[in-house]
C-alpha cells in the first residue's frame, strides 16, 4: 500500500515535491482541522490508505481519527475522519487521499448492492481481473468490504480454460489435462456456452464451471446436467436488476466486472473547519 501511495503523491507533486499553490498562499507554521465527509449515501473502503497519504505528505506530523470503520453504510453529511496538522499538509495530501477513498469507497458501494441484490438465493457475487492497472489489491479489498468475494489474483494462482484456450489445444479435455498435468496443485476453472461443454469439462475432471452469457433457462439445464460435480459461476451481461433471476438459478457465483472497472465513485470532501 505503501508503494502505490508514494507513486500517486509523486504523480500530483512532480519532481520537486511541491504543491505550489499551498507553498504561496499558507504560511509554513499554520495548522488546521478538518473533517472527511461524505457527500452521498454509501458505503466507506480504504481510510487505511487514506491515512497513509496524509501520513506520508506530512511526513507524520498530521493527526488522523477515523469516525467509522471500512464497511460502514454512511449517510450524506456523516463524518468519516478528522485530520489535524499543519495546513499545508492537509491540502497537499487531500486530492490524493480522497482519489483513493472516492473510488474504492464507490467499488463498495456497488458491491453491497449487489450483494443485497442475491440475498437469500445461495449465490455470491464474485470480481474479476478487470481492475485498475497498480489498483488490483486495493479494488479487490473494496470488494470484499462491500460484502463480495474475490476470485482469482491474477494469471498465476488459478488456471481459466477460455475459448482461445480450447481452441489452441483442441477440446476441452485436451486443454484441462494439460493444465492438470503441467500444474497439478494450481486450481482449474473451464469456461463453458452449452451444456454439453459443461458435461465435458465435468467429466474430464473440472470441479469449477464459468457460464458464460448463458440466460437462467440455459444456466438451470446447466445446473441440472452437472449435478453437484462443479461449482458454477454466471457471467456476462449480467444487470443488476436481474441478479436475483440469475441467483435463483443454482449457480454459486455471479462475476461482475464492472464492480472494478465501472463502479462510480463515492462523493467524498475535506472540509477544513472555520478558524476562530
Amino acid at each position: 500500500m505503501r508503494s502505490i501511495v508514494e507513486r500517486a503523491l509523486a504523480e500530483d507533486l512532480g519532481p520537486d515535491g511541491l504543491d505550489v499553490t499551498s507553498v504561496a498562499t499558507i504560511p509554513a507554521g499554520q495548522t488546521d482541522v478538518g473533517d472527511l465527509v461524505a457527500r452521498a449515501d454509501g458505503v466507506v473502503a480504504g481510510l487505511a490508505v487514506a491515512a497513509l497519504v496524509f501520513e506520508i505528505a506530512s511526513t507524520g506530523t498530521v493527526a488522523w481519527a477515523a469516525k467509522v470503520p471500512d464497511g460502514d453504510r454512511v449517510a450524506r453529511g456523516e463524518v468519516l475522519a478528522t485530520v489535524e496538522g499543519p495546513t499545508r499538509a492537509l491540502l497537499t495530501a487531500e486530492r490524493t487521499a480522497l482519489n483513493f477513498l472516492c473510488h474504492l469507497s464507490g467499488v463498495a458501494t456497488h458491491t453491497r448492492a449487489w450483494a443485497e441484490a442475491l440475498a437469500g438465493t445461495g449465490a455470491t457475487v464474485l470480481d474479476t481481473r478487470k481492475t485498475t492497472p497498480g489498483l488490483r489489491e486495493l479494488e479487490k479489498y473494496a470488494v470484499r468490504v462491500g460484502g463480495g468475494t474475490n476470485k482469482r489474483m491474477g494469471l498465476y494462482d488459478v488456471a481459466m480454460i477460455k475459448d482461445n484456450h480450447k481452441l489452441a489445444a483442441g477440446s476441452i479435455t485436451a486443454a484441462y489435462r494439460r493444465v492438470r498435468e503441467a500444474f497439478p496443485d494450481v486450481p482449474v476453472q473451464v469456461e463453458v456456452t452449452t451444456v454439453a461443454e459443461a458435461v465435458e469439462a465435468v467429466e474430464a475432471g473440472a470441479t469449477f464451471l464459468l457460464c458464460d452469457n448463458m440466460p437462467p433457462p440455459l444456466l438451470r439445464e446447466v445446473v441440472a446436467a452437472v449435478g453437484g460435480r462443479a461449482e458454477l459461476e454466471a457471467t456476462g451481461g449480467l444487470t443488476l436488476d436481474r441478479a436475483g433471476d440469475y441467483g435463483a438459478t443454482g449457480v454459486n457465483y455471479l462475476s461482475v466486472g464492472a464492480l472494478t472497472h465501472s463502479s462510480p465513485i463515492l462523493d467524498i470532501a475535506l472540509d477544513l473547519r472555520p478558524r476562530q
